[in-house]
């Protein structure tokens, strides 16, 4: 049986990134961004304007008592000018008009009457943000390699930015095979249970980046998943397969990976999760993953999640890792590494891991239950109590 380590690593080595699209920046939320900078179209601000809401004048002449001759507000097209021995009213973002210095706040003033101002001592350029204090016109803004989030966007927006290129999202074909499956809301026959597998991974495919295709669920029939195999491959990047990778007389994907392709390796030392297969049809990879529910999403974490990522050009997993204690010993297969479903917690001295339930592979209540998986080396025949392990956070902070 392969490591994770070397499984990782004959996955990654077939990795193709996708090609750029340009799209708009308000479809940008999330996307990965294909170039290394862009180039400021304006000054940002692309004026001198005032932070606050207040009285624009000239340093100069306060403290004092002056008269108010006008106001600017947001967006003023025309500017009165501010006479020596005169104030305005501004308003947060208004333009500095022509005469004036600095802008004393509101709440710092006192109004004398209809049309004067008293006014105490004030430096030049207070609360005035020059024109390009953030960015100058011209200057590359460099972007970091990860999703774009909502600030990066507002600095892009503040830019002139209206389009941006950005990683198309890898296209992934799911099929869930098993006679025994029906849909979710079908009555249940005899022997059936519900395709819990076609849902789960379609979701963990768009929390990856990538853009799930969901192939009709397929018999446990050699034709019938070669026909699948086959036109999956040749409309997708990526093709994740839950189901018939084990070593029953009803398991035909592994077979038929090496009929229609090439099977790279089968088989990894981890727990859950050890029947997973590898290979390649038409140049596209393929991944076998475990029938149950619980081995396909954590094999999909441990695998197919880094390798969408690669499609986009991102490294690792994306996901927060601490070291955190376990409070209660567990029992794990000693030849295989062992993912433990876990709720990790602030604890004395460090983070605390606690079972978020049953560990067994069809057990997905305590998986949704869980905030990280607990990673338990090979060599150990059970994760200890009171040992420190790796947490590899599957959401948010504990």
């Amino acid at each position: 049986m392969l490591s994770v380590e070397e499984a990782r690593e004959r996955i990654l080595a077939n990795v193709r990134l996708t090609e750029a699209e340009e799209i708009p920046l308000l479809e940008a939320a999330g996307r990965v961004p294909a170039v290394a900078s862009v180039t400021a179209a304006v000054d940002v601000p692309p004026f001198a304007n005032s932070s606050m809401d207040g009285f624009a004048l000239r340093a100069a002449d306060a403290p004092g008592e002056l008269p108010l001759t006008g106001e600017v507000a947001a967006g003023a097209a025309t500017l009165p000018t501010v006479a020596p021995g005169s104030v305005v009213r501004i308003m947060t973002g208004a333009p500095i008009p022509p005469g004036a210095d600095t802008v004393i706040p509101l709440e710092e003033a006192e109004l004398v009457g209809d049309d004067r101002v008293r006014l105490p001592a004030a430096e030049v350029g207070r609360n005035v943000r020059p024109l390009g204090h953030d960015t100058r016109h011209g200057e590359e803004v460099a972007l970091a390699l990860e999703p774009l989030s909502a600030s990066t966007l507002a600095v892009l927006a503040s830019l002139g930015v209206g389009r941006i290129a950005v990683r198309r999202r890898p296209r992934v074909a799911i099929l869930s095979t098993g006679d025994e499956l029906a849909a979710p809301g079908e009555a249940l026959g005899p022997g059936q249970i519900h395709d819990a597998n076609t849902v789960s991974l379609a979701a963990a495919v768009l929390e990856a980046g990538g853009e799930p295709v969901l192939v009709p669920g397929v018999r446990d029939e050699p034709a019938a998943i070669d026909e699948a195999l086959r036109d999956a491959s040749t409309s997708a990047d990526l093709v994740v397969v839950s189901g018939g990778v084990s070593v029953g007389r009803h398991d035909h994907v592994r077979a038929g990976i090496e009929r229609l392709g090439e099977l790279g390796f089968w088989r990894i030392a981890v727990q859950p999760g050890k029947p997973l297969a590898f290979g390649s049809i038409a140049d596209r990879p393929v991944i076998g993953l475990p029938g149950n529910p619980v081995s396909a999403l954590v094999t999909f974490e441990l695998f197919v999640r880094i390798l969408l990522r690669g499609m986009l050009g991102l490294a690792g997993d994306g996901r927060l890792h601490l070291p955190a204690r376990l409070d209660t010993t567990v029992a794990k297969d000693r030849e295989r590494r062992t993912y433990l479903r876990v709720v990790v917690r602030p604890g004395a001295g460090g983070w605390v891991a606690s079972p978020a339930g049953g560990q067994g592979s069809a057990q997905l209540r305590s998986l949704a239950a869980a905030n990280a998986l607990l990673v338990v080396p090979e060599g150990e025949a059970a994760g200890m109590a009171g040992a420190e392990y790796d947490a590899v956070l599957l959401r948010g902070t504990p």
